[in-house]
């Protein structure tokens, strides 16, 4: 049976006294052994949001990595300094990373590698666009990006370490969802995917989260079919919805 894993990206939200309240608030309602937890602050509250989840049941991720160890590489951030941190887990490829900072396939395999290298999970996020969906090229897209993402990774990190998460780009931050029936269809064919890649224990292993305006309305039913591993939660991941969300 696959641990489901829900974990809150905050994006550019909340300077380091918000997030310290917020936190504090929440993460003793959150003390659940069932699912994994995790909480994706902004680069400059990582330190002290791993200070506070500290012994707690919740883990600590990060938003994005760079696939370099050290250099003059002016505002980036390497696994080393994520790891001194206390972050479990990142996430790379995130639809707004390849829109907004022109991120390909290649670059999140490197971050994925380089992450894993140092023990980190990496959350690599794969989906397609409302033009893609509706020109029925959904399951080529998102087949090419799951190969180019992984590439080169062994089954075993893809077993134990690596967690895919399904984000159909229309869904992300517009009140639009996909059906629990549609963002099931897509991760049983990406578990299909990695049974070609690999074979097909890896498949059965392998977590797959799905992503794109997960709410408390619409998380049970989510989260309860059958190819569905966890979520990759956004704005709701800001108030106490993420709790309820965990407490599905």
């Amino acid at each position: 049976m696959r641990k489901k894993i829900i974990a809150g990206n905050w994006k550019m939200n909340y300077c380091v006294n918000k997030a310290e309240e917020f936190v504090s608030q929440i993460k003793d309602t959150i003390n659940t052994d069932e699912v994994d937890v995790v909480i994706c602050p902004n680069f400059v509250a990582l330190d002290r949001i791993s200070d506070l989840i500290y012994g707690t049941n919740i883990k600590l991720g990060a938003q994005n990595v760079y696939f370099e160890d050290k250099g003059a590489y002016t505002g980036e951030t390497s696994v080393n300094m994520l790891a001194a941190v206390g972050v479990s887990y990142c996430i790379v490829g995130h639809s707004e990373r390849r829109q907004y900072f022109n991120e390909t396939d290649e670059i999140v395999n490197k971050k994925a590698k380089k992450l894993l290298e140092k023990d980190i999970a990496p959350i690599v996020c794969v989906g397609e666009t409302l033009e893609e969906r509706e020109s029925e090229k959904m399951y080529e897209v998102v087949e090419k990006q799951v190969r180019n993402s992984l590439d080169g990774i062994d089954k075993d990190l893809i077993m134990n370490k690596v967690v895919i998460a399904y984000e159909p780009i229309w869904a992300i931050g517009t009140g639009k969802t996909a059906t629990a029936e549609q963002a099931n269809e897509m991760c049983k064919y990406i578990r299909e995917v990695i049974a070609k890649m690999y074979d097909e224990e890896t498949s059965q292993k392998v977590r797959i989260q799905y992503g794109g305006s997960v709410k408390p309305s619409n998380a049970s039913e989510i989260l309860n079919m059958s190819d569905i591993d966890g979520a990759l939660v956004g704005g709701a991941s800001l108030t106490n919805d993420f709790v309820a969300i965990v407490n599905y």
